[in-house]
C-alpha cells in the first residue's frame, strides 16, 4: 500500500545502466538521474526510491539508509595484535556477571559486588564494573583505531550487525567467552547507606559468567546474592540521582528483526523486555561512567566527558505524554575534553566508559585511562576534541541509519497487514494535528483527530509511504 508519487514515468523497461543510475540516486551515491529528470520527477533519493518501488525493481525489504549515511558496510580485515604481557590485578576469585540480551554477541561489560571494610573500620561494599580491555590491543592512531574512528559506532540493523572492531577483537576480549578475561575494571566503594567513598581504575584479570537478563532476574526473584544487594544499590543510586535532578524518560522500546527463509522475509517486532535486572545493569554502568570521570578529573586526564545542559522546563506526570514531552526538554549530550555536569543524569561528571567494542569515544576513554595507569603520555585536550568531532559525525550517521531502518521495517509491516487495528495514545497536539504513539510498535505518527493529549484511540494504516518513512493513519471509532 505504498502510494505512487509524481507523474507517470515512461513504462518501457530500463536498461541495466539506467537502473543503476536510478539506484545510485536512491542510495544517496549520486545527485542526479537523467531517468528521473526525464520522468519529470524531483531528483531526490526519496523520489528515486518511490520510482523503483512503483516499477517493482525494489521491494519493501530494500533499505538504502546506511548507504545514504555513507556507512562502510564492508567487513574489517585488519590484523589484530596479541595481548601484551603486563601485570594485572587477579580478581578471578570474585564472581562477575556479564548480563546482556539473549543472543548478544559482544559481551563487553560485567558487574560484581564485594563486601569490604572501609578505612573508617565500618562495613561497606565495593561495586566492580569490569569492561573488556579493548585498548590493550587498539592503541591511539593504530590502523584499528583509525578504522573504529571512521565508523564511530557499531551499526545494529534488523538483519545484521556491522561491528566497529574486527570479530577477532570480540572473540579474544569478550567477557565470559574464555575461562578468564583481561579487563579494565572500575570500582566504587560504598558505605552501608550507599554513599560513595572512593573510586579506582585498575587493569585486572577476571572470571565472568554470562547471563541473560531473564536468567539474572530468575536469580534475583529467588533471593540470590549478589543480585539482591545489587538491587538495593541500584535503587539507592537512582534515588540519589533523581534528588540531584536526574530526568527519567520511559518511552516504549522494541526490537525489530528481519527473519529470512526460503518462503520469504518476515518482520518481527517485539517489546524490549524490562526485567529489573536490566535497570540494575544500566544503573551500574551509569555509576561506572561517573567513577571514570571523577577518577580522570582528579588526575587531570583529558577525556571525552559527556555533558548535558539543564532541561528547558519541568514536565510533571508519569504517563506516556509526559515522558514524550519530557524528552523534548533535554538538549543533546555533548562531548568535550573538560569535565562538566550531565543534568539529564543528575551527575556532576560523566564519561561513557562501558562499551569500547561498540562506541569509539568509549574506546578513547579506555585509551586515556590505560595511558595513565601505565604512566604513559596520553592524548591532549585538543586531540580529544578532534576525535570527538570526527567520531560524533560518523556515529550520528550510524544512529540515523539505525533509526530510519527500524522505522522502514515497521512501516513495511503495517503495509503488509493493512487490516490490523492498533491501540494508540495521543502524546502531543499542534493545531488540528496530533502526534500519536502506537506503544506496541514504538511508532509515532502525525494524524488528524479530535482526540486530546492523553486520549486512547484505535488506528489503522490508511496509506504507507516507505520512501518518505511516513504513514497516514485513520481513526477507528469504537
Amino acid at each position: 500500500m505504498t502510494a505512487p508519487q509524481g507523474t507517470a514515468a515512461a513504462e518501457t523497461d530500463l536498461t541495466p545502466a539506467q537502473r543503476t543510475e536510478v539506484e545510485l540516486l536512491a542510495r544517496g551515491k549520486a545527485d542526479k538521474s537523467r531517468v528521473i529528470r526525464e520522468a519529470k520527477l524531483n531528483e531526490t533519493p526519496e523520489m528515486a526510491h518511490a520510482f523503483l518501488l512503483r516499477r517493482n525493481l525494489w521491494d519493501d525489504m530494500r533499505v538504502p539508509y546506511a548507504d545514504r549515511a555513507g556507512i562502510d558496510l564492508t567487513d574489517i580485515e585488519l590484523p589484530v595484535p596479541e595481548l601484551p604481557e603486563e601485570a594485572r590485578l587477579d580478581l578471578t576469585h570474585l564472581s562477575a556477571y556479564a548480563i546482556d540480551d539473549e543472543g548478544s554477541l559482544d559481551p563487553d561489560d560485567a558487574i560484581g559486588l564485594e563486601q569490604i571494610t572501609l578505612d573508617t573500620g565500618s562495613a561497606g561494599w565495593r561495586l566492580w564494573v569490569h569492561v573488556a580491555d579493548v585498548a590493550a590491543i587498539i592503541a591511539p592512531d593504530s590502523p584499528l583505531d583509525l578504522e573504529a574512528r571512521a565508523r564511530g559506532a557499531t551499526l545494529y540493523l534488523p538483519d545484521r550487525i556491522y561491528s566497529m572492531v574486527p570479530p577477532a577483537v570480540v572473540e579474544r576480549l569478550g567477557l565470559g567467552l574464555h575461562d578468564t578475561s583481561p579487563a579494565l575494571s572500575i570500582s566504587i566503594d560504598f558505605d552501608e547507606a550507599w554513599n560513595a567513598e572512593t573510586v579506582d581504575v585498575q587493569l585486572t584479570r577476571i572470571k565472568a559468567e554470562r547471563l541473560s537478563y531473564s536468567a539474572a532476574q530468575t536469580k534475583l526473584d529467588a533471593g540470590e546474592e549478589p543480585f539482591v544487594t545489587l538491587q538495593a544499590l541500584a535503587r539507592a543510586s537512582q534515588k540519589q540521582r533523581e534528588a540531584e535532578g536526574a530526568i527519567r524518560i520511559d518511552l516504549p522500546e522494541v526490537r525489530v528483526k528481519l527473519l529470512t527463509s526460503d518462503s520469504g522475509s518476515e518482520i518481527q517486532i517485539r517489546a524490549l523486555p524490562r526485567p529489573e535486572t536490566r535497570l540494575i545493569v544500566q544503573e551500574c554502568m551509569t555509576l561506572a561512567g561517573w567513577a571514570a570521570a571523577i577518577y580522570a578529573d582528579d588526575l587531570e586526564i583529558a577525556l571525552p566527558y559527556a555533558t548535558q545542559d539543564a532541561p528547558t522546563r519541568e514536565v510533571r506526570g508519569d504517563d506516556l505524554p509526559a515522558h514524550w514531552a519530557r524528552r523534548k526538554t533535554l538538549a543533546r549530550t555533548r562531548f568535550r575534553p573538560a569535565v562538566g555536569a550531565h543534568h539529564g543524569m543528575g551527575l556532576d561528571a560523566y564519561a561513557q566508559a562501558t562499551s569500547p567494542m561498540r562506541r569509539y569515544l568509549d574506546l578513547v576513554v579506555h585509551q586515556q585511562l590505560r595511558a595513565a595507569l601505565k604512566n604513559e603520555a596520553g592524548l591532549s585536550g585538543a586531540e580529544i576534541a578532534a576525535r570527538v568531532a570526527q567520531a560524533e559525525m560518523n556515529a550520528l550517521g550510524t544512529r540515523t541509519a539505525e533509526r530510519q531502518t527500524r522505522r522502514h521495517y515497521t512501516l513495511a509491516m503495517l503495509a503488509r497487514a493493512p487490516e490490523t487495528i492498533w491501540d494508540a495514545q495521543v502524546v502531543e497536539r499542534r493545531g488540528p494535528q496530533a502526534t500519536v504513539m502506537i506503544p506496541e510498535l514504538a511508532l509515532d505518527a502525525l494524524m488528524s483527530t479530535a482526540a486530546q493529549v492523553g486520549d486512547f484511540i484505535r488506528v489503522q494504516p490508511a496509506e504507507v509511504d516507505l520512501p518518505n518513512l511516513s504513514v497516514r493513519l485513520r481513526e477507528i471509532l469504537r
